[in-house]
C-alpha cells in the first residue's frame, strides 16, 4: 500500500493523540511518527505472550475495563505519568476498531483524560480501513492516508470538547475514504 501523512508537524510536545482506528495498521503506523508513543489499550492485550510483556515493559497504559470507577482512576494516574514523561498520548476514542463508513459513540475516558491532563488533543483520521481490513488476509492496492488535525486546545467543556472531537474526527474519515475511492475509480482502466 502506498501511505501518506498528512499534518504530522502537528504532534509536536505533550498532548493527547486521539486516532479513528479501522484497522492494525494505525498502531503500526503512529509508532513511526511519534517518537515514543504511550497508547491507552486494553489490559487483554498484556495477557499475549511476547507481544504483552513488549506492552508492559514499555509503558503502555492498560485498562481493565470491566473494573469500573477504579480502571479509570488507574489509568489518569498512568496517562498523567507519561504525559509528565515527555510522551503523546494515544487513545482511541470508539475503544475498539470500527469498519470504514461507521462510527460508533466515543467513550467518555477521552473527555476524562481530556479534563485530566490539560494538555492539547489532536484528532487523527485514517482510511486505512479501506485497505486492511479487520479480519480481512488479502490487503487492496490503495493510499492508506493519515491525516493529522488542528490540535484542540485544552479548558472546553466536555460536551463541547467531545462534539468538536468527534465531528472532526468523522467528517476528515470520510473525506479520506471518499478521496481513496474517487482515486480508485478515476484510475485508467478502472471499470
Amino acid at each position: 500500500a502506498r501511505i501518506e501523512v498528512r499534518g504530522a508537524e502537528r504532534l509536536q510536545g505533550p498532548c493527547l493523540v486521539a486516532c479513528k482506528h479501522q484497522s492494525a495498521w494505525e498502531t503500526i503506523a503512529l509508532n513511526r511518527i511519534i517518537a515514543d508513543p504511550c497508547f491507552v489499550l486494553k489490559r487483554e492485550l498484556t495477557w499475549i505472550p511476547f507481544f504483552g510483556w513488549y506492552l508492559i515493559k514499555t509503558g503502555q497504559v492498560a485498562v481493565n475495563r470491566s473494573a469500573g470507577p477504579r480502571a479509570l482512576k488507574a489509568m489518569l494516574r498512568d496517562a498523567k505519568k507519561a504525559v509528565e514523561d515527555g510522551r503523546q498520548l494515544v487513545i482511541f476514542p470508539e475503544g475498539t476498531r470500527v469498519p470504514p463508513g461507521e462510527s460508533r459513540p466515543y467513550h467518555p475516558g477521552v473527555a476524562a483524560l481530556y479534563g485530566h491532563l490539560a494538555v492539547p488533543v489532536v484528532p487523527v483520521a485514517v482510511n486505512s480501513g479501506l485497505t486492511w481490513g479487520r479480519r480481512a488476509f488479502l490487503k487492496r492496492p490503495r493510499r492508506v492516508i493519515l491525516s493529522v488535525l488542528a490540535p484542540i486546545p485544552p479548558g472546553l467543556d466536555r460536551s463541547t470538547f467531545m462534539s468538536r472531537l468527534q465531528t472532526a474526527i468523522e467528517n476528515e474519515t470520510r473525506a479520506l475514504e471518499a478521496e481513496a475511492l474517487s482515486r480508485e475509480r478515476d484510475r485508467p482502466g478502472a471499470p
